[in-house]
């Protein structure tokens, strides 16, 4: 069986692009930091509506603990 070189390097580019791609899928937090700088520049009002909301929805949360442990 004989292998030409360019195949082996070719087996490599292919195995290096998929691993990079696992790692991108795997990498959350990359992922989720990409999606929040795309969404600043395309529509930077609806990044604060976003926040607004995860920020009332926390104080929320707050709020019913602090009311259930203080019955």
């Amino acid at each position: 069986m004989t292998t030409d070189r360019s195949d082996v390097e070719r087996a490599r580019a292919q195995l290096a692009a998929t691993v990079d791609a696992i790692e991108y899928k795997l990498n959350v937090p990359k992922r989720t930091a990409e999606r929040i700088q795309r969404l600043r520049a395309e529509n930077p009002v609806a990044l604060a509506g976003i926040a607004v909301g995860a920020a009332v929805a926390v104080a929320g949360i707050v709020w019913g603990v602090v009311s259930l442990v203080r019955r």
